[in-house]
């Protein structure tokens, strides 16, 4: 995971290529920036449904969250405070949504460019 953290709003976020976004957060037109892919790294595998997450997930010792918003897929560890919410729409699956599953999940799952 390479790029700049930055903090504005009181929100940290990862810029991944700082020169093409500009002043106001957004990304500039013809910014180059690819589109990302949550990979499985024991399998190589490229995550491409949230049924193939969630087996994957399953196996971690994530359960499916039913209590929260009817808008996200949300997971949870009995063994710790992290939750894991996604859009229900897996078109909407972004970069974001990927590193906190990389991040919640070290050594299991890398964000690459397609």
């Amino acid at each position: 995971m390479s790029g700049v953290w930055v903090f504005k709003n009181g929100v940290y976020r990862l810029v991944e290529n700082p020169q093409a976004e500009g002043s106001d957060g957004r990304q500039g037109k013809g910014s180059g920036s690819r589109k990302k892919v949550l990979v499985h790294l024991p399998t190589g595998e490229v995550v491409s449904s949230y049924s193939f997450l969630e087996q994957i997930l399953t196996g971690l010792g994530w359960e499916r969250y039913y209590g929260g918003d009817p808008h996200l897929y949300q997971f949870h560890k009995h063994s710790s405070i992290d939750l894991i919410s996604l859009p229900r729409d897996f078109s909407k699956f972004s970069s974001i949504n990927m590193y906190d599953i990389v991040i919640k999940n070290p050594n299991v799952f890398h964000v690459r460019d397609m």
